[in-house]
């Protein structure tokens, strides 16, 4: 009898702890990052101003604090949005995806709010644009900020970019 359950147990236990071995193995890593002066936010708020899954980061949203007008905040925000990658070895070329939040009571507020980031963007992203969604919100956590950005990244996909996209043809 015990040499059954031997011939038994045995495999399916060693079955059981290789398939835990292998999954454990495989799982990516998850790395949690601040630049410098963002370290408040992951000890005193509780979220990660980047966190870093295998090739994949993720930036949480960046108000736009400083500057003297929109233009100039932007300018901070983009800057803010490199030095957050830096911190998790990316850089703008990877960002794949941008969402950012611009309080506005209107879509003319709106249009008007997004005209400078527009113009900020083109600034940092010369070619190979990621993908972006931009939101109205009536306000937002930082109450001075009038937009926030957040951008997901894989790291060295901006070095075979491609973008086989058509220009459109004027009027």
């Amino acid at each position: 009898m015990r040499d059954c359950l031997r011939l038994f147990v045995l495999p399916i236990a060693l079955c059981c702890a290789g398939a835990a071995s292998a999954q454990s193995a495989s799982a990516p890593t998850r790395e949690h990052f601040a630049p410098k002066d963002w370290e408040g936010s992951y000890h005193d708020l509780h979220y990660s101003p980047v966190v870093k899954i295998g090739d994949r980061v993720i930036v949480s949203g960046i108000p736009a604090l400083e500057g003297a007008d929109d233009e100039a905040k932007a300018r901070w925000l983009f800057q803010q949005l490199q030095a957050h990658l830096r911190a998790a070895g990316a850089s703008l070329d990877d960002v794949v995806e941008l969402q950012s939040f611009h309080v506005a009571r209107d879509h003319e507020e709106f249009r008007r709010r997004l005209a400078p980031v527009l113009k900020v963007h083109r600034e940092f992203f010369k070619d190979h644009y990621p993908a972006w969604t931009a939101v109205a919100t009536p306000g937002l956590y930082s109450k001075d900020a009038s937009f926030e950005l957040r951008a997901e990244a894989i790291i060295g996909s901006g070095r075979a970019a491609r973008a086989e996209i058509a220009v459109p043809k004027g009027p």
